[in-house]
């Protein structure tokens, strides 16, 4: 076996079986380092260490030295949205399109309505948190179960699609009731929130396309069209924060609508290409007190380190992204294809591989420490971005799904200027030490 394809091997293992570097050396008794080299290929373990490190990940020799086919690519999205938004019908477009594509698609079917026609309503039950508990609990138990059946496939290629997952829940739950459900998973806000790949949200049918909204294809939905309206707000709340979050608004008919959100996965999905178009403004530095009381508005702690270049990518970097504490980890790689229009490769880390990635940290720049207020709005995802450094200013990004698509700027927000072809105004600049 070529060391390269142990080594990917024996990553997937340790990571399914839910240890990092360190934790699987110390069961060893070597450093979380030597496992690092096993796992890129640069050191093979001794025959005397391999039978233990088969028992310490719990599974067999033959499993362990198995040689690994090509890395299967497993990508986790959510639909959401208000009632009645075209969830169902959104499933079977997803369906037809990403199958054509060559991919496995696997359906995570929602939750709450299996519970609630199953008899188990939240209105039966004597506590709304601890139905809310048992919801996400059953939500996480088939996500991994779908996961684990996805490692199995001969396809190379897999989609699985939640028909809403763990986040709506907070829609439906108080503050505090929130609160005791993470307490009770032993989780966080960040973890449960982002480690889906991407959230696709559907505007109900309520707001802007109220003549279609209807009771009569869900017998678990009984919203009025004010009470769908302001749920829809609730979620899209929820689900604000999250590095992937696209709105899908009723500002087209149906068919339109629904080739919307193919489009918004297609680019997504990096078929052919992930290509990003966004625009971007400086504007007057907002109150900060004003944005934390929007009600679709969530803040995020970042900071990002730029990394030396290479053959494949003009751009490299790697960021800390969360809020109290609580993050996740991503490398990126950027191609400029245009002013506008850009190749953009992002893949998830552990802590731990972030951490090694620092090293390789280009000196020509500083690590950049910004709040970020991601802004659910009029149909549109912006991302404020605030830097210590800058008293009276700040920067606005807003991604669009096509070049002529018309903006409409947020409440209380003051466009200084678009700097969307200034490049002084890319974070890589702003990061430049002169």
């Amino acid at each position: 076996m070529q060391d390269f394809q142990f080594g990917n091997r024996l990553c997937m293992l340790r990571q399914k079986a839910h240890l990092s570097q360190s934790q699987l050396g110390e069961k060893l008794g070597v450093s979380g380092k030597a496992v690092s080299k096993w796992e890129n290929g640069k050191a093979k373990p001794g025959l005397d260490l391999v039978s233990r490190l088969a028992d310490a990940l719990g599974v067999s020799l033959d499993e362990l030295l198995r040689t690994a086919p090509e890395e299967k690519v497993i990508t986790k999205i959510v639909i959401t949205g208000g009632p009645c938004a075209g969830k169902t019908t959104a499933m079977s477009w997803i369906q037809n399109a990403f199958t054509k594509m060559g991919y496995a698609v696997l359906f995570v079917d929602e939750t709450a309505t299996q519970l609630i026609t199953g008899g188990a309503a939240p209105w039966l039950n004597g506590s709304n948190r601890d139905f809310q508990w048992h919801l996400i609990q059953l939500q996480k138990a088939k996500e991994a179960a779908f996961e684990e059946i996805a490692r199995t496939m001969t396809s190379d290629k897999v989609l699985i699609v939640c028909d809403r997952a763990a986040m709506d829940n907070c829609a439906y739950m108080s503050d505090q009731e929130f609160a005791w459900v993470l307490r009770k998973l032993q989780t966080n806000k960040v973890a449960l929130r982002d480690h889906y790949d991407a959230v696709f949200h559907l505007v109900t049918a309520a707001k802007g396309a109220e003549k279609y909204y209807t009771l009569a294809n869900n017998q678990a939905r009984t919203e009025t069209v004010e009470e769908a309206a302001a749920l829809d707000d609730r979620l899209i709340a929820s689900w604000t924060g999250h590095p992937h979050l696209r709105v899908i608004d009723n500002s087209t008919g149906f068919d339109e609508k629904m080739l919307r959100l193919i489009r918004e996965i297609t680019v997504f999905l990096g078929e052919p290409s992930p290509l990003e178009i966004e625009r971007k403004f400086l504007i007057e530095r907002p109150g900060l007190r004003m944005l934390e009381a929007l009600p679709r508005c969530e803040r995020v702690d970042i900071i990002q380190t730029y990394l030396k270049a290479d053959k494949n990518a003009d751009e490299v970097r790697v960021r800390q992204r969360g809020v109290n504490g609580h993050y996740i980890y991503f490398r990126t790689r950027k191609k400029k294809l245009s002013d506008m229009k850009r190749v953009e490769e992002e893949e998830r880390l552990t802590q731990e591989e972030y951490l090694s990635l620092l090293v390789q940290a280009d000196p020509a720049y500083r690590p950049i420490h910004k709040e970020r207020y991601c802004l659910s709005e009029n149909g549109f995802y912006y991302e404020i971005d605030i830097y210590p450094e800058w008293p009276d200013k700040a920067i606005m990004e807003i991604e669009l799904h096509s070049e002529q698509q018309k903006i409409v700027f947020p409440e209380g927000i003051n466009v200084i200027r678009e700097v969307t072809d200034c490049p002084e105004f890319s974070n890589r600049e702003i990061a430049r030490i002169r």
